[in-house]
């Protein structure tokens, strides 16, 4: 069963990447856990997965002023891996564009 949804590809992880090689981030399933991410990441990537630190995020609520009054919505709640490599090695997300 796939639990890696997409990687994590923003301006923060990025400079987290920069600053501690070997680095990277996926945003996978919240019923996803550490050893089920760690297979898939070494399987997918082909790669040697050194840790896995998993942080849970909940929706915020917003809302927002318009013509047609209040709107009320919530943002998704997800769960962000984040995956140490072994040392010498890396992931390239932009190998097939």
């Amino acid at each position: 069963m796939g639990y890696v949804v997409k990687p994590l590809v923003t301006e923060k992880m990025t400079a987290v990447s920069e600053k501690q090689n070997n680095t990277f981030g996926f945003i996978v399933l919240p019923s996803a856990n550490k050893v089920e991410i760690k297979k898939e990441i070494e399987a997918k990537y082909n790669v040697n997965v050194v840790s896995v630190n998993t942080i849970k995020y909940a929706g915020k609520r917003k809302s927002r002023y318009t013509k047609a009054g209040v709107i009320k919505g919530q943002t998704n709640a997800y769960k962000k891996a984040i995956v140490t490599l072994a040392e010498g090695e890396t992931i390239d997300f932009y190998s097939n564009i």
